[in-house]
């Protein structure tokens, strides 16, 4: 069994690496719809439409033009979401989104925190590098 650690996940915007990310999230849902007949004993569901969110957690960093600062609400972007790090023969996800929602957390004695929220626009594939 194959274990990874967190501390190996990249984000990118094509070739552009985002900068000071600390965690990112893709959480995916399938809807489903019953199809139980009236003298069914259980019930039985088909597999409807696929839906889905990113959210990427960062230390702001108002400099990185070619990443945080594409991803502004509103815009359509295609993520390439590296969980396992970005080596040959590592896996990654390429997931069109459109970005929801910034949110800029300051707190005395702490990094500026950038959080930002997209809705997946599409199918995802799954590659290799």
């Amino acid at each position: 069994m194959a274990v990874h650690t967190g501390s190996a996940g990249v984000v990118k915007i094509a070739s552009n690496t985002v900068a000071e990310v600390t965690a990112f999230t893709m959480e995916t849902t399938a809807d489903v719809i019953e199809s139980t007949q009236l003298s069914d004993t259980n019930k039985t569901y088909e597999v409807s439409r696929k839906s889905g969110t990113v959210t990427v957690e960062c230390m702001w960093d108002e400099t990185d033009t070619n990443g945080q600062i594409v991803l502004q609400e509103a815009t359509g972007v295609s993520l390439l979401l590296y969980p396992e790090g970005a080596t040959s023969g590592d896996y990654f996800y390429t997931v069109p989104v459109i970005v929801t929602g910034n949110s800029v957390a300051v707190t005395m004695d702490d990094i500026i925190r950038l959080s930002i929220s997209c809705q997946i626009n599409g199918a995802i594939t799954r590659g290799t590098v």
